[in-house]
Formats: C-alpha cells, structure tokens, sequence
C-alpha cells in the first residue's frame, strides 16, 4: 500500500511538472526542458499505478511480433483503434499506410485528439502527404515504435484522452 502511495504521489508531481507553464522572467523568458515523452511513459510504466481498468476501457497488455493483446484478447496483425473500438488494419508494412487507409478519420467525429501511430519495431519517417492528411483531420500525429504506441496510448486513454492508435505488429521492420 505505503508503495502504491509512494507511487501515485511520483505521478502526480510528474503531471504537474509536465503541465505547469515555463518558468519565465521579465528580462528574458527561459523554457524549462521537459522530459521526452519515451522517458515519461517508460516512469510511468515502472510505476505501474493503475491496478484496474474499467471493462469498456480498451488496455494494451502485451505485444509480439504478430499481434497485440488487448483486454485478455489475443488479435493477430495490424489494428487501428478508436473510440476504444478496435479494428482490424489493412496495412501489413510501414509503407502500405497512406491517407487512404487511415480515411475513417474523414467520418469520425469527434475526432481524436491524438493518433498513435505504431511503425513496427523501428520508428519510421512520415511522408510529408500522410502528415498533411493528419492535420487536415485535426489530430496530432505520434508516430513511434509499436512498443511505445501501445504505452502512450494506455496512458492518453486513462486520462480520459480522444485518443486513436494505428499499430502494426512489433514484428514489423519497414
């Protein structure tokens, strides 16, 4: 108990380290330096706070190099994940993601704050015409490992965050 408290008192101070404005003065305005968001969620996950999930509540449990287990369900291959309702994906390569296959984006509404987009096992350059499609939506766009993918979006989706995920399998290298 004295560890969850211990634990949950981290948290806290880190959230409100990452939300409070930059330290500035009237001479010269300073930027704090944050930490990368692979270093918060990595704390977060050491820390491992949260001990139940509501059962509407989708929650990445684990991932391999051909799926994803989801809420104690194993799913095979790509996903795309919205409004905590997963989908299979089309894609099976980093380069088979186009506007296109993300064009449920053009119906959805709302529209998530966020999309996580997991490349595989490495992290991969956006097109410049998939980043503008993106932002044309209204969303951000995260596009790292699926590894991390999998953390941000547990993260986002506890806090009560419109958040979307498009993950294709760890397995995945281009």
């Amino acid at each position: 108990m004295a560890a969850a408290a211990r634990g949950q008192k981290a948290l806290a101070t880190l959230v409100k380290s990452l939300r409070s404005e930059p330290i500035s003065n009237a001479n010269a305005p300073r930027l704090r330096h944050l930490p990368s968001l692979r270093r918060t969620f990595s704390l977060y996950d050491q820390i491992n706070l949260i001990d139940s999930v509501p059962e509407d509540q989708l929650r990445f449990q684990s991932y391999d190099d051909t799926g994803f287990k989801i809420n104690n369900v194993k799913y095979e291959g790509s996903l795309l994940i919205v409004e905590n309702k997963i989908m299979t994906w089309t894609p099976k390569t980093f380069a088979e993601i186009t506007a296109e296959s993300l064009s449920i984006f053009k119906v959805v509404h709302p529209i998530p704050e966020i999309l996580i987009l997991g490349c595989g096992s490495q992290v991969q350059p956006v097109s410049p015409e998939l980043r503008k499609f993106i932002r044309s939506t209204g969303m951000k766009l995260e596009a790292i490992d699926s590894r991390n993918a999998a953390s941000t979006y547990n993260i986002l989706n506890e806090e009560g965050r419109p958040v979307a995920a498009a993950v294709l399998p760890f397995g995945v290298t281009s």
